[in-house]
């Protein structure tokens, strides 16, 4: 295994140990079961660090553990899907905004953070509704789901910026 894929694998075990924690770390329970969290922060994070692959897998796993770890094991499949795919989008979509002749690091963020909450309130829409049985019942998830997304996307770009700022990126 080369250098570049060992320092990429740390990086990703690293971001999933950071998605674990900010989903744990402050929560803000929701009155239609669940709760809101800072774990959206580091999946988009994750995702633009690290691209889809690597980020992916750590956004997936690291919020599964999350849900596993807090009493939401009934969740943890959907999580790791929802996330997953959430991360997987953002990456690719930041990618290749990112290779644009005039690259705007804050519209390619906004727009794949966007894309990705997107994926992920419909997401936990459709698992909540069809996997967990809630049906329509699931429909009062999605505000809070909308708050969190916004909360996480907000919080990602400050971040990044911070890391950008830093030069911190352009070592990994």
């Amino acid at each position: 295994m080369s250098d570049q894929k060992i320092h990429k694998l740390v990086l990703a075990a690293l971001f999933a140990a950071l998605c674990t924690i900010m989903t744990m770390v402050i929560q803000v329970p929701s009155p239609v079961q669940g709760y809101v969290n800072l774990g959206d922060c580091a999946v988009l994070l994750a995702a633009w660090v690290l691209g889809p692959l690597y980020g992916g897998a750590a956004a997936g796993v690291g919020s599964m553990l999350a849900d596993l770890l807090t009493g939401y094991a009934h969740y943890a499949p959907g999580t790791f899907a929802v996330k997953l795919a959430m991360a997987v989008a953002a990456g690719l979509l930041f990618r290749r905004l990112q290779r644009r002749r005039t690259p705007r690091l804050a519209l390619s963020q906004a727009v794949s953070g966007l894309v990705a909450e997107t994926i992920m309130v419909a997401g936990y829409f459709g698992y909540a509704c069809l996997w967990l049985g809630k049906g329509l019942a699931a429909t009062a998830s999605v505000p809070g789901n909308v708050v969190q997304g916004i909360f996480g996307l907000i919080a990602a770009g400050a971040v990044y910026a911070i890391l950008d700022r830093s030069r911190a990126l352009a070592r990994i």
